[in-house]
């Protein structure tokens, strides 16, 4: 527990719902010999230069997220993908202190499994940004204009996925159309969509 930052600790004493819970998690993720960080506003452990496993909390549920949880073996079968376009991580998700404490000995496991994949270098294989769905209402703007084409296409992989990700979220096509129309002078300015 000497990894334990005091800097932290405001999360753990703002907690109301999962005080005890998230309590828990802390001490099994320091007991696997990481260090203890801020990040997203949630506790976040880590080795050096790596991020292993997050702590953090919904309104259901209080979790443990695995970084590069695709890449673990999951032997118990308790990692839940929390929506289909998540790739990397995976979740462990909790109700109680009495479960966290039953399921400790494979919660450190896991984790050890999960320093041992960073140790490895291992990548978690990412979709290429072509192999996700373009929206009709996008690729017709895109096709109108070669300004605009040339300004997605210069865009990082990561900012194109962001836009096709959310403008294919919306159900409704004039959804679609209105989201499209609202970025596109972000585009053209070479902006991802939270910039």
């Amino acid at each position: 527990m000497n990894n334990m930052n005091p800097k932290v600790d405001f999360y753990f004493n703002k907690a109301k719902k999962w005080q005890e819970e998230i309590e828990k998690l802390r001490t099994i993720a320091l007991g696997c010999g990481l260090s203890e960080e801020l990040k997203w506003g949630c506790p976040c452990y880590t080795l050096p230069g790596s991020n292993i496993v997050l702590i953090h909390v919904f309104k259901e549920y209080c979790a443990f997220l695995f970084f590069k949880g695709a890449l673990l073996k999951d032997a118990k079968k308790i990692m839940i993908q929390q929506t289909e376009r998540v790739q990397a991580a995976r979740q462990i998700r909790f109700t109680s202190a009495k479960e966290i404490a039953k399921m400790e000995k494979t919660l450190k496991a896991y984790i050890h499994e999960a320093i041992e994949v960073e140790k490895a270098g291992l990548k978690v294989p990412l979709k290429k940004t072509k192999e996700f769905p373009m929206p009709e209402e996008f690729k017709e703007r895109l096709d109108k204009s070669k300004e605009l084409k040339a300004a997605f296409k210069a865009l990082t992989p990561g900012r194109q996925r962001g836009y096709l990700l959310y403008f294919s979220s919306a159900k409704q096509s004039k959804t679609r159309e209105a989201r499209v129309e609202k970025y596109i002078p972000h585009i053209l300015g070479g902006k991802g969509l939270d910039d």
